[in-house]
């Protein structure tokens, strides 16, 4: 049986090789998954298509070189935070970002039940203007 730690960094590995099938496989059905207020993306999905149309597909779509660099998790029962930082070119403006951030996530059963994003929204909004 896999930890919650063990299900988000599984998420992060899949990252890291650009494959959002793997990234988001253990979704459970009604996952909400929150974008922190004042990001370009603020809001909270639900659902994995809506989860991909409202997030993924934006980041795709918008940024070159989107990435996130994982520093490490802190795991404590069914909670895993991530820290790290995000970094990438607007393509619209050329600008380049650079932000810190931490995701916390909640797993039940081995599925990925929240995610809320807490980050430096400043840098990334700064970048798409």
């Amino acid at each position: 049986m896999r930890t919650p730690r063990d299900v988000v960094q599984a998420h992060y590995d899949a990252s890291a090789r650009g494959d959002l099938d793997a990234m988001l496989a253990d979704l459970a059905p009604g996952a909400r998954w929150t974008e922190a207020a004042g990001s370009p993306l603020a809001g909270t999905f639900t659902g994995r298509d809506e989860i991909v149309a409202r997030v993924f597909a934006p980041i795709l779509r918008d940024w070159e070189g989107f990435r996130f660099e994982l520093e490490g998790l802190i795991a404590e029962d069914r909670r895993v935070a991530a820290i790290g930082a995000y970094s990438g070119t607007f393509r619209a403006t050329g600008k380049p970002m650079h932000a810190r951030v931490v995701h916390v996530w909640e797993v039940e059963n081995e599925r990925i039940v929240r995610f809320e994003q807490f980050a430096d929204t400043h840098s990334i909004a700064s970048a798409t203007s």
